[in-house]
């Protein structure tokens, strides 16, 4: 018997959503799209208004809504759905600090709603045939690099250089959520943040990690990378080199490739999301985000020639 499609609608018409969300959700029959909300962007064949509070007071029969507004601005969006009695699904980062997105755990649980902190990169094919490999081997150090143009990415996107807009932490962070769930538990032990001095958020980063077993795992995040992109992991373990490369969509080990696929994050996001309305159960996993935070705590700060986009 196949389960009534969710009613769902979209929070942020901007680049992801156009991009990754709206594409997903079209191809999916575990959803049906009944709105937008966005104060510059609508969405084709739905109801549009300005804000969550007029979608949520305009579509009533709307179950669950997908935040992707910047992250500065999702702690409100997402309490004002969960007090309306709705599902709600946080784009990553889940929110600007870790205290926000805990104290919308603790509310989403008491009013018997779904919470949902994607991290899409975890997703990737490859990163579970990783956890695997990396769980049977004993790990001497590791190393993550996620460099990438962010001209190429996030073209005058002016909130990724603001407070709360993470700068090179927001794809970096993708690195942390495949880490943190194919290492073992690390902390860190030393980083530097490297801020153009005209802006408000780093550019580039370089953090060193340690697991409780002593490994060190250093990473060097950069948004000034130009030609070819790099979104790797890297493990030197004692069965071999492992690279777990393409933002976690090709898996090599000692140069032989183990895993390899095409992008499904989303559709697989997607997925998982209906899968936990439908148990009533939650996913908040704050891990990466606590270490994005644990960063700027304890990081250098560094400060670089200015950028422009």
């Amino acid at each position: 018997m196949t389960a009534t499609p969710i009613n769902i609608a979209i929070v942020g018409v901007g680049k992801i959503a156009r991009d990754q969300h709206l594409p997903a959700l079209a191809r999916d029959r575990d959803y049906k799209l009944l709105g937008a909300a966005s104060p510059h962007g609508k969405v084709d064949g739905v109801a549009n208004f300005a804000d969550v509070e007029a979608l949520l007071a305009g579509e009533p029969a709307v179950e669950a809504v997908s935040l992707c507004m910047p992250p500065q601005f999702r702690h409100d969006a997402a309490r004002a759905a969960i007090l309306a009695g709705k599902h709600v699904f946080l784009e990553k980062p889940p929110g600007a600090t870790v205290s926000e997105v805990e104290q919308l755990k603790t509310l989403a649980a008491e009013r018997g709603v779904t919470l949902f902190a994607s991290w899409h990169s975890r997703y990737a094919p490859a990163v579970e045939a990783a956890r695997t490999f990396l769980a049977s081997a004993r790990i001497k150090t590791a190393a993550i690099n996620w460099k990438e143009d962010v001209r190429r990415w996030h073209p005058n996107q002016d909130w990724i250089w603001q407070p709360g807009g993470f700068g090179v932490f927001d794809p970096g962070i993708n690195a942390l959520s495949i880490a943190t769930h194919i290492l073992p538990p690390m902390f860190i032990t030393a980083a530097t943040l490297d801020f153009p001095e005209n802006r408000d958020a780093p550019i580039a980063a370089q953090v060193s990690f340690r697991t409780d077993d002593g490994i060190a795992v250093a990473v060097d995040f950069d948004w000034r990378q130009t030609g070819p992109q790099s979104w790797d992991i890297l493990a030197e373990t004692d069965k071999g080199s492992m690279v777990l490369s393409a933002g976690g969509s090709r898996l090599a080990v000692d140069g032989k490739v183990i895993q390899e696929g095409p992008d499904t994050e989303y559709p697989t996001l997607y997925r998982r999301f209906a899968e936990l309305v439908r148990g009533q159960r939650s996913d908040v996993d704050l891990a990466p985000l606590q270490h994005v935070a644990d960063a700027f705590m304890l990081g250098k700060r560094n400060v670089v020639e200015a950028f422009f986009d």
